[in-house]
């Protein structure tokens, strides 16, 4: 598949709950969900920061700071087609910066690796 031009953003509750079918990438910092949709559209992203993760103003800083990430480096490694739900911890908050972008870019290329491999992504 074609590396992504645009991003495009995760808005209703049910393409969140559509990305829990695809395949689960673990991490320290947060965790993936990618969800093959089977067209040629463009990538879209969500970001999921529960309360658990910290107050408003730390759950907010922790968006900004993924939203960030996404659009300087990690946009270009993301598949055409693809759902992709990022599910934050609270230690992305004291993260460097630098960590974050490559921990996405590094998920988001295994994504597009395993599915050119064997097709689809099997659901969990």
């Amino acid at each position: 598949m074609k590396p992504a031009t645009g991003v495009g953003r995760l808005t209703e509750r049910a393409q969140f709950l559509a990305a829990r079918r695809g395949r689960r990438l673990n991490g320290p910092l947060f965790f993936v969900e990618a969800l093959d949709r089977g067209d040629d559209g463009m990538p879209r992203i969500g970001f999921t920061i529960t309360r658990k993760v910290g107050n408003a103003v730390e759950r907010n800083r922790i968006r900004r700071r993924l939203r960030e990430a996404v659009r300087l480096n990690a946009g270009a490694d993301m598949t055409r087609g693809f759902d992709y739900v990022v599910v934050a911890r609270r230690e992305l908050l004291e993260a460097p910066f630098e960590t974050i972008g490559k921990e996405l870019s590094r998920r988001f290329r295994k994504t597009a690796a395993s599915n050119e491999g064997r097709g689809a992504i099997p659901p969990r």
